[in-house]
């Protein structure tokens, strides 16, 4: 990484456009952090891949927990509930903290970094099951939601003309980061080894999310690139697509403001459904892939493809909603992931194993892609200086999700089986796209509601 010495400081002027909405120009971003804005993409991926694998290889570590330290496989799934649960809970106060200047972007990654080391500190040696429920649960699950919150809204703060395939890029980090240990906590961790390997990926991921976090800098409130004239078409054929499909907020909404558009409600809804969805397959395809005969490693391999792909997912899906709208992405994606759980449930009761590897991949893109979808549309509908709150209120919907997707998840299997289960799931998110449909951003009217001119140009004056 290069750095630029800074300069004397640069001026700056503010121009207002149509709507009302504040462009801070001049700057550049080696002026203000003395290096390219491309490394606010990049560290914040790295600090993503630093907390990934607490949500999506901790189930591919059940089996040993479990024999480990007699834990029943519900104190496990509802443990993973917990996680996510205050995983989303940190991001609003969080956010607020963070927009308010008291909590920097750099120290919000160091918290997150010290949660991911207790919380495989405490899988490794609690004496309790509770002792891993504070430990994992609740410690590593509120350092993950500030390093999430974090880097996502870092980069829609650096990127307000072109935020869509950049959101989704670094939104991957938080799945594929996992796939290594997957396999390691599948083929290499036992009962004589777990101790030390969940130290050591503890430490390890702890440094990368502190060493990621330390070159954080967040931008001035209203700042847009110097080179992009927010007033007019941009040059750039991308950023003008991008602003042409998925228009700026017309300004800087408050989570107050934002609220009673109606749309952070619908958007807190259609992430409740999905997320639950893509959490309950998280937690519960490995324990189908086993009851349907699978080998274990085959299903690790089916958890990493489904990972990739999650991952991957994210920034494709960021990247084409940056050319046909994040609207239509999110509709897409909601019928992807839902009916990629009827081809799961399908492709494992006929015992198909290139079938359940196929749709788990197809799974895993779809409950992938929403996540930088509403992360965003946030932004495109209520603007970046309060990103970090307004996001953490769409967000926090995660603080429910997490616990019917993983724990009411095992509940529903009980009662239901596999079959049962899944197919709710798969019902669930094509009723997330439905609702999906009735999203449009505040201020701006509907297409379809703008008549055209009966008088063209210069008939007026004729």
């Amino acid at each position: 990484m290069t750095t630029t010495d800074l300069p004397t400081p640069v001026s700056y002027r503010e121009v207002t456009d149509a709507n009302g909405r504040v462009y801070r120009l001049g700057e550049t971003d080696i002026d203000i952090m003395g290096r390219k804005r491309k490394w606010m993409v990049i560290l914040p991926w790295v600090g993503m891949m630093g907390i990934s694998s607490a949500e999506y290889a901790f189930a591919s570590a059940e089996d040993t927990l479990h024999t480990a330290h007699h834990w029943s496989s519900g104190h496990i799934f509802w443990m993973l509930g917990v996680w996510v649960f205050f995983q989303a809970a940190v991001a609003f106060p969080a956010g607020k903290l963070r927009e308010s200047g008291k909590l920097p972007a750099r120290w919000a990654m160091m918290c997150g970094a010290l949660g991911t080391l207790l919380g495989y500190l405490s899988l490794a040696f609690a004496p309790h099951v509770v002792v891993a429920y504070i430990g994992f649960g609740m410690f590593s699950g509120m350092g993950a939601g500030m390093v999430y919150a974090t880097c996502v809204n870092m980069v829609a703060k650096w990127y307000p003309e072109r935020k869509g395939g950049k959101t989704g890029f670094v939104n991957g980090g938080f799945a594929y980061g996992s796939v290594p240990f997957v396999f390691l906590f599948t083929g290499f961790m036992d009962l004589g080894n777990f101790r030390w390997v969940l130290v050591c990926v503890g430490v390890f991921l702890a440094a990368v999310v502190a060493f990621a976090g330390y070159f954080f800098r967040d931008p001035p409130k209203n700042w847009w690139p110097a080179d992009v004239d927010p007033l007019k078409k941009p040059d750039d054929a991308r950023a003008r697509r991008a602003m042409e499909k998925n228009p700026p907020a017309v300004h800087q909404y408050t989570p107050k403001e934002a609220w009673q558009t109606g749309r952070v409600g619908l958007m807190w809804f259609c992430l409740l459904c999905t997320s639950g969805v893509n959490i309950f397959g998280i937690a519960f395809q490995v324990p189908f892939g086993d009851e349907a005969g699978f080998a274990g490693g085959i299903v690790a391999t089916a958890m990493s493809l489904k990972a990739i792909v999650n991952g991957t997912g994210r920034g494709v899906i960021g990247w084409l909603s940056d050319r046909y709208g994040r609207k239509q992405c999110l509709i897409f994606v909601c019928i992807v992931l839902g009916l990629s759980q009827y081809g799961i449930l399908f492709s494992g009761n006929i015992g198909n194993l290139p079938l359940f590897l196929l749709f788990s991949s197809i799974s895993g893109f779809g409950g992938g892609a929403i996540f930088p979808m509403f992360a965003a549309m946030t932004a495109d509908y209520f603007g970046e200086n309060n990103n970090a709150s307004n996001y953490g209120l769409v967000y926090s919907s995660k603080l429910v999700s997490g616990l019917l997707g993983s724990g009411m998840g095992a509940v529903v299997v009980s009662a239901w089986g596999y079959g049962g289960a899944f197919v709710l799931a798969g019902t669930i998110s094509l009723f997330a796209g439905f609702v999906a449909t009735f999203l449009h951003p505040p201020g701006r009217p509907k297409a379809k509601r703008i008549s055209p001119n009966p008088q063209p140009l210069g008939e007026e004056t004729a």
